[in-house]
């Protein structure tokens, strides 16, 4: 059998705005642009959530409403 390594690009990252869960010891996130409200609440713990940045892939919410 004969596989061959494909080659894989690189994915694209940017620093993207985030809600991060001020919860301690709760790993909740979500990206900004993909909340439904404007202040969200943590969908596990349903604390309030604070804003903050990562470095993820880049991803574009077509359906925005807000």
């Amino acid at each position: 059998m004969y596989f061959s390594k494909k080659t894989m690009e690189p994915v694209q990252e940017e620093q993207t705005s985030v809600w991060m869960c001020s919860k301690e010891g709760c790993s909740c996130w979500m990206r900004e642009n993909f909340s439904l409200e404007k202040s969200p609440l943590c969908p596990i713990c349903h604390s309030e959530m604070v804003k903050d940045t990562k470095m993820l892939p880049l991803l574009f919410n077509h359906h925005k409403t807000h």
